[in-house]
């Protein structure tokens, strides 16, 4: 699996990375402003987008949001802007800095876990739709 790390400070894009790789994530790409995510998110969907909301120079909000409007990508925003992620995007999985191991763990398997779900409910319509 593909992860996209949208994050602007090198050693956090390090512990992200590491945690990501636990959850089984494969390769990476690392962005550390709003338009490198969206070229490597162009270049290469990724399975998972971490972003940070604040980035140099750019919004990890509005860069998720453009990237979001090609396909619908699980995304966990790490932050210490959870109330702007909160009132933008309210239904995205957002961790406040400084995070945990196990907050981020949980945070990545829950985004997953909707994704999937969205993926089987949309199926099950598609597949009522042909009968």
């Amino acid at each position: 699996m593909h992860a996209l790390i949208i994050e602007d400070e090198p050693a956090l894009v390090e512990v992200i990375e590491d945690i990501l790789r636990e959850c089984g994530f494969t390769s990476f790409d690392v962005a550390p402003s709003a338009h490198s995510a969206i070229v490597a998110a162009a270049l290469r969907r990724p399975d998972i987008i971490t972003s940070d909301v604040q980035l140099k120079p750019g919004c990890g909000i509005a860069t998720v949001e453009t990237i979001s409007q090609a396909a619908a990508i699980p995304t966990v925003f790490i932050t210490g802007h959870v109330a702007d992620v909160v009132r933008r995007l309210p239904h995205y999985r957002v961790i406040e800095k400084p995070f945990t191991v196990r907050t981020l763990t949980a945070a990545v398997a829950a985004a997953m876990l909707e994704a999937t779900n969205d993926d089987a409910a949309r199926a099950r319509s598609a597949n009522a739709g042909l009968r």
